[in-house]
């Protein structure tokens, strides 16, 4: 299993202006041709998966301790708690699971990936980050199936009265994001000489300096 600090973000390379770009970019940092488009849109959902993440995780906070004031305070609890962690928790875990893709989170089992040298682990990487988005549409399509039977049959939480679909559509949205990710690690590696294990992070060691006890 390889240990998180061993990624890094993507080296940046002088363009011989005195500019440092990133693999696969023109002058002023900016990406080249059919590139560009691509991390306009991965810069975009970045920042909305931030914000949702942040907010959610927060939303969560004040709702629990909001309902424990209740409780104990008050005499009352907020009936409403249980219903809306429930809806955060499928947002910010789904949500979650693209933003630890492109930031190259999630673990890994690379004890046969670590033996290959480097045409191996990209050859292996391409692989995996393909069939890996290849698993998260078919998820995403199952999953939609799912939450589209919930609107057809218009069920509603038992307190809030909302409908149920509303709960599960992260879901499928989640699963799409992720997929897109992976797709955006396999472009990296087909246009990059270098091993990408998401589209912001290269995979490479840290040197890790020896200290006497």
């Amino acid at each position: 299993m390889r240990p998180l600090s061993d990624e890094r973000p993507a080296a940046a390379t002088d363009g011989g202006d005195g500019t440092e770009h990133e693999p696969g970019q023109g002058h002023g940092g900016r990406p080249r041709g059919w590139l560009a488009p691509l991390s306009a849109a991965d810069r975009v959902i970045a920042r909305v998966e931030a914000i949702i993440l942040a907010y959610g995780v927060l939303l969560m906070a004040a709702n629990s301790v909001g309902n424990v004031v209740g409780r104990f305070v008050f005499g009352r609890s907020l009936y409403f708690t249980e219903e809306i962690n429930q809806f955060l928790i499928v947002l910010v875990t789904f949500v979650g699971l693209g933003y630890a893709a492109r930031k190259g989170r999630h673990i890994r089992m690379s004890a046969v990936y670590d033996q290959f040298g480097d045409t191996g682990r990209k050859a292996l990487m391409l692989l995996i980050a393909g069939g890996t988005a290849a698993v998260m549409f078919v998820l995403a399509w199952y999953s939609w199936s799912y939450v589209d039977g919930l609107a057809r049959r218009g069920t509603v939480t038992p307190s809030l009265q909302i409908p149920l679909y509303l709960t599960y559509l992260w879901v499928p949205v989640g699963f799409v994001i992720t997929g897109i990710q992976y797709v955006l690690t396999v472009v990296r590696n087909l246009q990059s000489p270098d091993v990408f294990i998401s589209y912001e992070q290269i995979d490479a060691y840290d040197e890790v300096e020896e200290t006497a006890l």
